[in-house]
């Protein structure tokens, strides 16, 4: 019999376009011409967790590169929130993301061009679950899936109903590409990087307390500095993923670039690492039907 497909997915490129050839160097891939996909001599292929475009240099690089790989056959391609946030912007003319502006500035004079990205990426996929494997840009919810009623990519007629943001197929597209998000209680303080109050934070949603827990504890990223507890019903909205069910990969959250890169629980990798800046690192790892992930399978590659 075949054996199983072998993945190596890589987390949030945002135009990092000298880090993601990097890294699929290091993966072992060769390219079968520019922008025409690159092909792993064991047949291995990628899945790419979203966050192409937005802050880095070659914006447009990195989108061809990945389109590249899909319609060759050598990848698939989920969508991240900067691409949702894009999609809507398209549409509605407002983006709540300054860091859009270097996309646009790159697609400057190339309107028609990047009206055909925006198409393409509104087809591509929420959430991928192939049996021994998920991924999801940012939480895997399966109450959320299933408020899409079985309609897994914006170009499936999900895109009208995502314009209002209270609609429920809203909610479940911003649970799956933005994550959790919690209030900070009256009684809690949450400081961002910068040592100023949040008023909300993005939350774990995995290894959730059943007894009152430290606020900073439960944010994401891991960095930051909070004070305060938050009590276990506060939580009962949230997804908590369970030991024994099949392996996600997302992005996403932007843990500290010298954290050890190793899975968060036995079925969850996170493989965002901030690679949109600076030196930091872009991360894959490299999946071979293995439920329970190891620290082993995690590879970084840093542009020179």
């Amino acid at each position: 019999c075949m054996a199983a497909q072998s993945y190596d997915l890589i987390g949030d490129i945002h135009g990092q376009h000298a880090k993601l050839l990097t890294v699929l160097n290091t993966l072992g891939y060769s390219p079968r011409g520019q922008f025409a996909g690159w092909i792993h001599p064991e047949g291995r292929k990628i899945i790419f967790l979203g966050d192409y475009i937005n802050r880095g240099p070659k914006i447009r690089e990195v989108l061809c590169e990945v389109r590249g790989m899909v319609e060759a056959g050598d990848a698939l391609a989920i969508i991240g929130n900067h691409e949702f946030d894009a999609i809507l912007h398209k549409i509605t003319g407002a983006s709540s993301l300054p860091d859009s502006r270097s996309t646009q500035q790159q697609f400057a004079g190339r309107e028609t061009e990047w009206s055909g990205w925006v198409s393409w990426l509104t087809d591509l996929p929420l959430f991928l679950d192939l049996g021994d494997l998920r991924a999801v840009h940012a939480c895997w919810d399966a109450r959320a899936i299933g408020d899409l009623g079985g309609r897994a990519s914006l170009g499936s007629g999900l895109i009208d109903a995502c314009l209002d943001r209270e609609t429920r197929e809203r909610k479940a597209v911003n649970r799956l590409l933005f994550g959790p998000v919690l209030k900070v209680p009256t009684d809690a303080l949450v400081l961002n990087p910068r040592g100023m109050p949040m008023p909300e934070i993005r939350v774990r949603w995995w290894n959730l307390p059943s007894s009152p827990y430290p606020i900073g504890d439960l944010a994401l990223p891991e960095s930051l500095e909070g004070r305060g507890m938050i009590h276990p019903g506060e939580l009962m909205d949230l997804p908590d993923y369970p030991l024994g069910h099949p392996p996600v990969f997302f992005g996403h959250y932007w843990l500290p670039r010298d954290r050890a890169k190793t899975p968060l629980t036995a079925n969850l990798a996170c493989l965002d690492f901030g690679a949109a800046a600076g030196t930091a690192p872009l991360v894959a790892y490299r999946w071979d039907g293995e439920q329970v992930l190891s620290s082993a399978k995690f590879c970084t590659g840093i542009a020179s």
